[in-house]
């Protein structure tokens, strides 16, 4: 029987290097009232308090965002993103300066700002165009990306999942935006196959079931699967219920190849995490 393999890597951060010899955890915070897990959201003023519990269960690097990209969520002005999130990485960069800072935005302006207020990743769900406004910061930054499958945009996605085959048209969709990005000069790259993206729940436990595959782009795979739609909607719950869920499809993240588990509830998926590395390394 093979051992599941999630090889280590490595990420240029702004001219360090950072090795990562097994799998990492990615937490999620969410400055808004919009994001589809209430655990999730935080305002600014439990922002500092938040991070600092979640350092504390084990967490590798932070993944902030201020728009939510849940299905039909409404789009917030620009401006005000950028405001938020700028806030968020400066008291964050003040507070925890080792801490490594992901922005989960599409749009150039905040994300170019907070790279200059010390974020570290950009994290771009990847709707139409935007490859083309992020991979320049990117570059110039030395900031690794995230680059995540996705057709259409969070306001039309629920009607863009008809697929003949949902493995061989995620790869071969995400590859070409691979192949895009590196020709900009991206180096670090990340991939997403972006689960519950224009997807319904039987094709994201399609693509978990089949995550070896993407092993086939020699890159860190993140699986963002934590509390979403393809195991609350199946077990008919909500996401609140569907931490046993979650834990269920990160172990099969991670017996499938991934290498960066973005999750809520840091502390089991730490312990997970332990488990696997004492069982397979």
């Amino acid at each position: 029987m093979s051992q599941p393999s999630n090889p280590s890597f490595s990420l240029n951060i702004k001219g360090q290097i950072h090795n990562f010899s097994e799998p990492v955890v990615m937490g999620i915070l969410n400055i808004n009232a919009d994001s589809f897990y209430s655990g999730s959201r935080v305002n600014e003023s439990e922002l500092l308090s938040r991070v600092e519990t979640m350092l504390l269960e084990g967490m590798d690097m932070l993944d902030l965002g201020a728009q939510s990209s849940r299905p039909g969520a409404s789009e917030m002005p620009e401006e005000t993103e950028t405001k938020i999130l700028t806030a968020a990485v400066s008291a964050l960069r003040n507070r925890f300066p080792e801490l490594i800072i992901s922005v989960d935005s599409y749009r150039k302006l905040p994300q170019k700002a907070c790279l200059d207020l010390g974020s570290d990743l950009i994290n771009n769900i990847g709707i139409d165009g935007s490859d083309e406004l992020l991979a320049p910061l990117a570059v110039e930054y030395f900031a690794p990306y995230i680059a995540m499958h996705m057709r259409g945009t969070p306001q039309n996605m629920i009607t863009k999942s008809e697929y003949k085959n949902v493995l061989q048209e995620t790869i071969y969709e995400l590859s070409a935006k691979v192949n895009f990005l590196k020709k900009q000069g991206v180096i670090d790259l990340i991939i997403d196959p972006g689960f519950g993206f224009s997807k319904t729940p039987s094709q994201s436990l399609e693509l978990l079931k089949n995550l070896v595959w993407f092993k086939e782009f020699e890159l860190p795979i993140l699986a963002g699967i934590s509390r979403k739609s393809m195991f609350y909607k199946t077990l008919e719950i909500n996401p609140e219920e569907a931490l046993n869920a979650t834990t269920f499809g990160n172990t099969i993240a991670l017996q499938n190849g991934a290498s960066i588990l973005r999750v809520h509830d840091i502390k089991e998926a730490v312990e997970l995490k332990k488990l696997h590395t004492a069982m397979y390394h």
